[in-house]
Formats: structure tokens, sequence, C-alpha cells
């Protein structure tokens, strides 16, 4: 006897994740099309090479609603972890050469402040997507589905 899968609803933290997930990846995509204005523009291959990440990581997003538990920790590492550190290590690596904040934003153009502010968006919106892809309710949602295979 076939049996008929049994449609689970997607709890409320893993759609606001999935906004924040979509959120964040705006703010980057942005911020690319900030960056091509500037003096030293991303190259033709720096930009296809963003957009693939992008259309990709867009994709994994937007399974997160499966409830497969492989997505939600490929999400965690992928975005929560290698994309974090590539988010912040180049101003970490600024203010450890001795890189001076205020001196910054007293001679940042517009632009170079427009990609702080996406920057910063762009973090606020991935620490509000992790966490909530690991809120409770959202746990017994990924307990719930089962695995593929």
């Amino acid at each position: 006897m076939l049996r008929t899968p049994v449609a689970i609803a997607v709890p409320v933290p893993v759609r606001l994740s999935v906004m924040g997930w979509l959120t964040a990846i705006t703010a980057g995509v942005l911020e690319t099309l900030v960056r091509i204005v500037l003096p030293d523009p991303p190259t033709p291959g720096q930009l296809a090479a963003r957009f693939a990440i992008y259309t990709v990581v867009v994709a994994l997003v937007l399974a997160l609603r499966t409830g497969r538990n492989a997505i939600r920790w490929a999400l965690a590492v992928l975005l929560g972890g290698i994309g974090t550190l590539s988010l912040v290590m180049e101003p970490l690596s600024w203010l450890l050469a001795g890189g001076s904040p205020a001196e910054f934003l007293a001679t940042a153009d517009g632009p170079t402040l427009l990609i702080v502010a996406l920057r910063v968006a762009h973090l606020v919106a991935v620490f509000a997507a992790l966490v909530l892809m690991f809120r409770p309710r959202a746990n017994v949602f990924f307990r719930t589905v089962p695995p593929l295979g």
C-alpha cells in the first residue's frame, strides 16, 4: 500500500529564518552592485562567481522549508560560519592594522558608507536567521521531517 506523505506546516521561526537569509543575500547583492561604481570594481569573473554563489544559496535557503535537517546545517556552516567570516575578515584585519573607525567615518564617501550599512544589515540578518533556525519550534520541525532516502 502506498503511503501519501503528510504535509507538515512550516513553523513561523523557519519562515522568518528564510526571510532573514533572503534579506542577507539581498544585502550582499546590493553591496556588490554598489562596489561596481567604485574606482576598483569587481572583475567580470568575480561578479559571475558572486552571482553564481547567490543563486545556489537562494536555492538552499528556499529548500530550508522542506524541513531537511541537512539543509539547516549546511546553511549554518556555509552562511552562518564561513559566510560570516568572509564578511568580518576585511574590517577586522583593517582594525588590527591600526585603522581608526572615527577617521574612517569622517572621510568615507557615500558609496563606502552605503557598503558599511549594507554589511551591517547583512550581518544582522545572518545572525537573526541563524538563531531562528534553531528555535524550539524549528527544532521540532526539523526532527519531524524524515531524511531523504
